[in-house]
């Protein structure tokens, strides 16, 4: 087995590409090293891969990349490379957005048109759903993403499901929901909140704080990307959260407490594209992915502190 990993510098694609090699599969990853964060740090992520015998990596921008020799031999592909960010997304970096989440999809698509696949996991987010009217969130809720980066989510699903139903190509999306742990880049929240205490500085938090999410450990997320890719999936998309839908104060004062001092808040007013609330319901992927997710937020929050205060 042959897996093709995109975004594999990326902190979920990397943990991902480890997991699929200790499960026998030889992996080929791909990373543009998009200029988002520092691409040091996507390197870095890639320390262990780089000595492993059954991994390959190649830098190239899907965007413009030939994917004849990324797929060459490649029976499973995960498709996890896009712009992330919803605050970024606004103005006139949607085009980059546009050009690096949609075209680069709809490139990979297109490219593994006719081959034969056993499975093509293709991420997508929560964003899709915008503001949901329910909670947990299923995944027949309506998609109305509030955010470009959302919009961006909701057309790579939407290629996905039409390859799916007039190609046949074997492809599902993967909602993933508020994702953090070790690796996590550093524009995103935990990894944030973890060095305004680690540097006793003030954090500036969007809105009252009493928002929630639905936090998602990192090897939860890619041990259901790992049961997408081997398991018959007879759905189009699988939410994948961690059950851990907690108000953005109280995992606040949960790492001061790991961090052992006080973190000044600053609010202000939230980010336009951001929601009130997000939960997924994960009744499809606990009956088709056998997804369970293992880690307790508590646990979660000290390996993710355990691997920052280390780097």
């Amino acid at each position: 087995m042959r897996a093709l990993v995109t975004g594999v510098a990326g902190f979920l694609g990397s943990t991902l590409a480890e997991a699929l090699r200790a499960t026998g599969f030889e992996v080929v990853g791909v990373d543009a090293f998009t200029s988002h964060y520092d691409p040091a740090v996507k390197r870095a992520n890639l320390s262990r891969l780089r000595s492993d015998r059954g991994f390959r990596f190649v830098e190239g921008d899907l965007r413009e990349a030939d994917f004849g020799p990324l797929l060459d031999g490649v029976s499973h592909v995960a498709h996890l490379a896009a712009l992330p960010g919803v605050r970024s997304s606004w103005g006139d970096s949607f085009h980059e957005y546009a050009e690096h989440n949609v075209v680069a999809t709809q490139r990979l698509l297109e490219s593994v048109r006719g081959k034969p696949l056993v499975k093509v996991a293709v991420a997508s987010s929560s964003s899709v759903y915008g503001a949901a009217r329910h909670a947990p969130t299923p995944e027949d809720e309506p998609r109305r993403p509030i955010s470009p980066y959302g919009v961006t989510k909701l057309a790579t699903e939407a290629l996905v499901h039409a390859y799916r139903v007039e190609y046949g190509i074997p492809a599902l999306a993967l909602r993933y929901f508020t994702v953090y742990g070790p690796r996590q880049r550093p524009d995103m929240g935990f990894h944030r909140f973890f060095e305004a205490g680690r540097q006793g500085k003030p954090l500036t938090v969007y809105g009252d704080g009493r928002q929630t999410r639905d936090f998602t450990f990192v090897d939860d997320a890619v041990a259901a990307t790992v049961a997408s890719l081997t398991r018959d999936t007879p759905e189009f998309a699988y939410n994948v959260g961690g059950g851990h839908q907690v108000e953005l104060r109280d995992v606040l004062d949960r790492i001061e407490r790991l961090v052992g001092r006080p973190i000044e808040r600053r609010h202000v007013e939230p980010q336009h594209g951001d929601p009130r609330d997000t939960s997924a319901d994960t009744t499809l992927a606990r009956r088709d992915l056998g997804y369970e997710p293992r880690t307790t937020l508590e646990q979660g929050l000290t390996r993710q502190w355990e691997w920052q205060r280390n780097t």
